[in-house]
């Protein structure tokens, strides 16, 4: 494949977003069209859109709450909460980003695509408080645990959940976060590989409850 050309559509896509597949299909579309333009992906993710990305993101959509509230904090290019979005119509979402070209993509992408479960929020995670106590709180390539448990933890409600995609370094991670962890009273947290045999790495999940009984 020459550098630039988009990813074919895995055969795991279908198992993935089923009846919603072809709203996926635009959104990759629309993001391998103005990704690299808008600054929202490089040009070398798009050989790998399909596996590194979407496939990564949308992995995690059977382990949202039912009818919940979902806040993703630095939504960027959708990645993973447009996916999210797409995979989980009965789940609402608030997309936080603070830069206004990103927020202009988020808010013209979800109404292209008719994703009704979805409000863009221009804000740093730090004021997005206003937005309310969320049921599970989502991030992806933002930063370390010890810089971003502080970011997602306020957002989520008592008993909350944080489901944090991160990369193959996480335990380590999770060492370098031991103060965060006891400040934002984390607890029940498990590193899960999620996705097995849908791309060619497994998504990594840290997941963990937020403050409430533990």
């Amino acid at each position: 494949m020459s550098e630039g050309a988009i990813e074919p559509e895995p055969a795991s896509a279908a198992a993935v977003f089923g009846d919603r597949l072809d709203l996926a299909r635009q959104f990759a579309a629309g993001l391998g069209r103005h990704g690299e333009e808008l600054g929202l992906i490089g040009p070398l993710e798009l050989p790998r859109l399909w596996s590194r990305h979407i496939i990564n993101c949308g992995v995690i959509a059977p382990f949202l709450v039912a009818a919940g509230r979902v806040a993703d904090v630095g939504s960027g290019a959708g990645l993973p909460g447009l996916v999210l979005a797409i995979a989980r119509p009965d789940v609402d979402f608030v997309l936080i980003e603070p830069m206004e070209r990103r927020t202009d993509w988020l808010t013209a992408e979800s109404e292209r695509l008719g994703l009704d479960n979805v409000t863009v929020l221009r804000a740093r995670a730090e004021e997005a408080a206003s937005a309310g106590a969320f049921d599970q709180v989502t991030a992806r390539a933002v930063s370390a645990l010890s810089k971003l448990i502080p970011l997602t933890a306020p957002l989520a409600r008592e008993g909350g959940e944080l489901m944090l995609l991160k990369g193959a370094r996480v335990h380590d991670e999770i060492t370098a976060a031991s103060k965060a962890i006891r400040q934002y009273r984390i607890h029940d947290i498990q590193v899960l590989e999620v996705g097995e045999g849908l791309a060619p790495e497994a998504t990594r999940l840290f997941r963990a409850t937020v403050g409430g009984a533990s």
